[in-house]
């Protein structure tokens, strides 16, 4: 598969943002119940992010204050929840900031020349980020190598989700809004 036939199977008309950040694809097909509960963590997450950006952010939306602030707080503990279980596994990735582009369909990733000669066409592993700046917590996403492809501006994996729930879709199309938001934002205050 070329580069825009993954394009079209990865972005398609769904809303796509660039980024760098900690990211990298593991190779390795995990089983069902892995996969499960990676894509409840993952959902578990994003929700919680979903609520401590928002609370920042002045939307125009009527709130009373005691529901932002209980908000705020399940948010909160929902955080220190998952860090004290990565603290607890140890899981710490240590993966490099890398430049890619991703939607709720998937993403192309920039590799390193090796990782992308380790990740042919049909395997199947994990995509893993860190979605913001403010949290060490990671994503893992359940995904299937596309293509794999070397061009000008270097080597290229293009990972297509793999069965991610309704609500893990949906979670991960609003912090996708949300980053294309901040772009937009930064891009206005830039000029």
């Amino acid at each position: 598969m070329n580069a825009d036939n993954a394009r079209a199977l990865v972005f398609g008309d769904t809303l796509a943002c660039e980024e760098i950040r900690p990211a990298t694809f593991l190779p390795g097909e995990p089983d069902a119940n892995a996969q499960r509960v990676a894509c409840l963590r993952s959902d578990a997450l994003l929700r919680a992010i979903a609520v401590v950006e928002d609370s920042r952010n002045e939307d125009g939306e009527e709130r009373s204050p005691q529901d932002s602030a209980m908000q705020r707080v399940e948010a909160k503990l929902d955080l220190l929840t998952a860090l004290m279980a990565t603290l607890v596994n140890n899981q710490e990735t240590g993966d490099p900031a890398r430049e890619f582009r991703w939607s709720a369909l998937g993403v192309c990733l920039a590799v390193g020349g090796g990782a992308a000669a380790a990740s042919s066409p049909g395997t199947q592993g994990m995509f893993r980020v860190q979605p913001c700046d403010w949290l060490p917590e990671t994503l893992q996403l359940p995904a299937s190598v596309l293509a794999s492809v070397a061009d000008a501006h270097g080597h290229h994996l293009w990972l297509r989700f793999l069965s991610l729930p309704p609500a893990l879709t949906a979670s991960l199309e609003r912090h996708l809004f949300r980053v294309h938001r901040r772009a937009i934002a930064e891009s206005r205050r830039a000029r």
